[in-house]
């Protein structure tokens, strides 16, 4: 059997025309959508993380703009440059690329960006929300894994999902998302995690297997239920190439349906940007 390939990049060039035409409606209105990228550093994946970013705005009429800081920045100047930003009316979500140098507060960043334009779902309002069951705006990478897996015509409900890393990124919002009450929950989740014991028999009994612990080519066949929905997450660049947290080649005999990397999780995750984005506008200028 060789598994269905679920496709990021088609599903993601699907959202990003629904999202194109609702920025022509914001901005027949008078109100172009606009995002701002803070990137501080010259660390060459999160320049290549955000120059994709800035050019999926383009493609859908967003404006956005890229504040480039020096790795050295003190934290009272990025603060500033975040309460500059909330305070700009053609910003409507701010995007600080992680990770940050080790001397800045991760959480006193995300605690300094307004809510209202907290694109990246990470302020700890917009979590808390999230847990609450009232999303403003999701986190985009678990955002966009449920919409892949819904738009794929995976079944989630009832579904016996294992979500392998505890992120914050990544792991817990998924988790909590998918065990609520909604379209896109209903599952039964179990979150595994670098101590967890016999992890095969946790993955071995997966419905729908997440892929999330930042180890290059963690799981192997061996691992995966026969004709299960498995989902990387992992992006790894490696001697051989980019790789994920799934062996690719095993994963492919045995899933029923598996994303590749990249073009897999990748394209959903800007997709889903671009669409809090959009939201944050309509919000702004209409209330929605």
């Amino acid at each position: 059997m060789t598994a269905r390939i679920l496709d990021g990049k088609a599903i993601a060039a699907q959202i990003r025309s629904e999202v194109s035409e609702r920025v022509l409606d914001v901005s027949d209105r008078g109100a172009t959508p606009g995002l701002a990228a803070v990137l501080v550093g010259d660390d060459q994946a999160s320049h290549i993380y955000v120059g994709a970013k800035h050019k999926a705005c383009a493609d859908v009429g967003i404006h956005s703009e890229q504040v480039d800081l020096p790795a050295y920045v003190t934290e009272q100047e990025l603060l500033a440059t975040i309460r500059r930003l909330n305070r700009d009316p053609e910003i409507h979500g701010i995007i600080v690329q992680l990770p940050l140098p080790g001397h800045l507060s991760e959480l006193k960043v995300q605690r300094a960006i307004e809510p209202a334009k907290d694109v990246d779902g990470l302020t700890p309002y917009n979590v808390g929300m999230m847990v609450r069951g009232e999303p403003t705006y999701p986190p985009a990478t678990p955002y966009g894994i449920v919409e892949l897996l819904l738009r794929s015509g995976v079944e989630l409900q009832g579904a016996e999902v294992v979500v392998v890393g505890y992120g914050e990124l990544v792991g817990a919002p998924l988790s909590i998302m998918l065990a609520q009450d909604s379209i896109r929950g209903n599952a039964t989740v179990t979150i595994t995690h670098a101590k967890t014991n016999d992890l095969v028999e946790h993955t071995r009994r997966a419905d729908i297997l997440v892929a999330a612990a930042g180890v290059p080519e963690l799981i192997s066949g061996d691992m995966i239920k026969p004709g299960s929905t498995v989902i990387d997450v992992g992006v790894h660049r490696t001697e051989h190439g980019i790789v994920g947290d799934v062996l690719f080649a095993e994963g492919l005999e045995v899933a029923g349906a598996i994303t590749p990397v990249p073009g897999g999780v990748g394209p959903m995750t800007v997709a889903m940007l671009l669409v809090n984005t959009v939201s944050a506008a309509e919000t702004a200028a209409f209330g929605l």
